[in-house]
């Protein structure tokens, strides 16, 4: 995604949890210093495949087949490891740091791509665990504008990053195991975010063309959202896209 086009929905979310964008941008900054470039192809071939993202909800083990038969496994956090328990490879992580940074560092020793996320709130864990993946199979992100080899293709939260990066390489349907909007163990600033998650994934779902059904019954309420960020042709790319 151009970055131009991300932005409003950008400084939206910034504004809402009163995030600091120099602080995205430092730590982006540190992670160009760490990463090397990724050329998008190094994720392997995508293109008109069906891509099952899986999201970190208790609800994955019992969605674990929608995974297992889908031909491109793309896990958000914990969820590599609740899949990889269940005997189902994944073909890409994406991960800010938070929970299980050792399979992330795993993964890339063994080649799977880890897209590795830097955000203002995890400096330290950028600046411990970035030297320890392989860099070769290390795609370095930010939410704020992309630089070097740092790169930005949409989303804000784990999972819905996993489906902006599927849908960048060219993914054909794009299916959603272990996803939970209404999950009641979380904390208000997880809920927060996973509202966020489902006006993001309703983005990208116009932008597609494609109904995903993890979006079922939540529309109307994020289509309102939506509108008001980002006005008419807000799911279009700008000219020179």
């Amino acid at each position: 995604m151009n970055f131009a086009t991300f932005e409003p929905v950008y400084e939206a979310i910034l504004a809402d949890f009163g995030f600091d964008r120099a602080a995205d941008e430092r730590a982006r900054d540190l992670a160009a210093d760490l990463a090397t470039p990724f050329p998008p192809d190094r994720l392997g071939d995508w293109e008109g495949q069906t891509v099952a993202v899986a999201g970190a909800a208790p609800c994955l083990a019992d969605e674990v087949a929608l995974a297992r038969d889908a031909d491109v496994v793309v896990a958000a956090s914990t969820a590599a490891d609740v899949l990889a328990d269940r005997g189902v490879d994944v073909d890409c992580m994406v991960t800010d740091l938070d929970k299980n940074p050792e399979t992330a560092a795993s993964l890339t020793r063994e080649g799977v791509p880890v897209a590795a996320h830097a955000h203002g709130d995890n400096v330290p864990a950028v600046r411990e665990w970035l030297p320890r993946f392989a860099d070769e199979w290390t795609l370095a992100t930010t939410q704020a504008a992309p630089v070097g080899p740092v790169r930005n293709p949409g989303g804000f939260t784990d999972g819905d990053r996993a489906a902006f990066l599927a849908d960048h390489v060219g993914a054909g349907e794009l299916v959603f195991p272990g996803w939970d909007f209404d999950d009641p163990a979380v904390d208000p600033m997880k809920a927060r975010k996973l509202d966020w998650a489902a006006r993001l994934l309703r983005w990208l779902e116009r932008r597609r063309g494609e109904a995903f059904a993890v979006l079922d019954g939540r529309r109307e309420a994020t289509d309102a959202a939506l509108d008001e960020i980002l006005g008419d042709g807000g799911d279009r790319e700008p000219d020179g896209a």
